[in-house]
C-alpha cells in the first residue's frame, strides 16, 4: 500500500509518499480500506515540530479522520466486510491515517451514514467530538443556554454551532466579516466580526464559551461568563493561574483534549441521521497532492475541513 510519511520535521515539502506493508488488524480490530482523510491543523503542527511530539521523531504517518470501507475483521463482531465506516481511531496515539489502509480498533469506528459521502464522513470525527466532548460531556448545554462559540467559520467552530443549537441553545459566534454568512448559515443566532467589534463589549451573561482560538482570548472571556458560568478550551494550554482566576470569579475552566468515544461518535451520526448536523468541507485534494493541501493548513483561516481523496 501506500502511506505519506516524512523523514524530518520541516513544511509541507517533507510529506513523502512510499511503499509500505499493509497493516494486520489485531484481536478487536478491522482493516479499513481508505477512502478519504480529513486534515486537521494539529497535523501541520507535528508535521514541523511545533507541538510535543506525540507521535516521537519522524519516520512518521501523520492523521487520524478516516471514512472508508471495511476490508476484513479479527474477532469482532461490530463490522463486516464491506460495511462503511468512519472514525478518528487511537488518538492520540498514532493511527497512521495518511494511508490506503488502516489496522483500527472497532470500537473507534461507527457506521457511515448514508446521507454523507466518504469525503464529508472523513471531515467530521476529530472537529465533532471534540465539539460534542466540550459542549455536551463538558458543558452539559441544555435548551435555553446562552453559548459563545470562538471561531465559529473554522472546523470545529462550525460543527459546535450546530451541535449547540441541536441541544437547544442560542448561539452566539465570533467570526471575521468575511465569514458572517457563511456561520449564519451553520444556524449561529449572532455574530461578532471580532476584526471590528471587541466581543467583551457585545455580549454578557454567557453561561459556555467554547474557545478554538487560544491567547488572550481565553483570558478576555472570563469577562462574559454570567456567575457559574463555564469556559471550555479546545487549544489553549494549562494555565494554573488563569484557571485560579476563573475559579476566584466563581466560574469553571476546561481544557479538552479529544478521544475517541464511541458514544459521542454515535451522537454525532444520530444529528447527521436527523439532518441536524453537517460538515463543510472547503476544498479536497487527491492523496498525491498532501503537500499542497498542508500548505492551505499553514496558511489558517479555513472554512470548515480540508480532506484527501484516496
Amino acid at each position: 500500500m501506500r502511506v505519506i510519511t516524512q523523514h524530518t520535521l520541516g513544511g509541507p515539502e517533507v510529506l513523502t509518499i512510499v511503499d509500505a506493508p499493509e497493516p494486520q488488524p489485531l484481536p478487536t480490530e478491522v482493516l479499513v480500506r481508505v477512502k478519504a482523510i480529513g486534515l486537521n491543523p494539529l497535523e501541520a503542527l507535528l508535521r514541523a515540530g511545533e507541538f510535543p511530539p506525540l507521535l516521537g521523531r519522524p519516520p512518521f504517518i501523520l492523521g487520524w479522520d478516516i471514512s472508508g470501507v471495511v476490508e476484513e475483521g479479527s474477532l469482532t463482531y461490530r463490522f463486516r466486510p464491506g460495511d462503511e465506516v468512519f472514525g478518528m481511531p487511537l488518538f492520540p496515539r498514532a493511527a497512521g491515517a495518511y494511508a490506503e489502509f488502516v489496522s483500527a480498533p472497532a470500537l473507534h469506528l461507527a457506521r457511515k451514514p448514508a446521507s454523507l459521502s466518504h469525503v464529508e464522513a472523513a471531515a467530521l470525527p476529530v472537529v465533532g467530538l471534540t465539539a460534542w466532548q466540550g459542549l455536551v460531556d463538558l458543558g452539559g448545554v441544555s435548551e435555553g443556554d446562552r453559548v459563545l462559540v470562538h471561531g465559529g467559520g473554522g472546523g470545529v467552530g462550525h460543527v459546535a454551532i450546530q451541535i449547540a443549537k441541536a441541544f437547544g441553545a442560542h448561539v452566539i459566534a465570533t467570526a471575521s466579516g468575511s465569514k458572517r454568512k457563511f456561520v449564519e448559515e451553520f444556524g449561529a443566532d449572532e455574530v461578532i466580526d471580532y476584526t471590528a467589534v471587541d466581543f467583551t463589549e457585545a455580549v454578557r451573561d454567557i453561561d459556555v464559551v467554547l474557545d478554538t482560538i487560544g491567547g488572550d482570548t481565553v483570558e478576555r472571556s472570563l469577562e462574559v461568563l454570567r456567575p457559574g458560568g463555564h469556559l471550555v478550551t479546545a487549544v489553549a494550554e494549562e494555565d494554573p493561574a488563569l484557571i485560579a482566576r476563573y475559579e476566584a470569579a466563581g466560574m469553571r475552566f476546561s481544557g479538552i483534549a479529544v478521544d475517541p468515544d464511541p458514544v459521542a461518535l454515535r451522537g454525532l451520526v444520530e444529528l447527521v441521521e436527523q439532518g441536524r448536523l453537517r460538515v463543510h468541507v472547503q476544498e479536497t485534494f487527491p492523496f498525491e497532492r498532501a503537500a499542497e493541501a498542508h500548505r492551505l493548513l499553514d496558511a489558517g483561516h479555513l472554512r470548515g475541513k480540508l480532506v484527501l481523496t484516496v
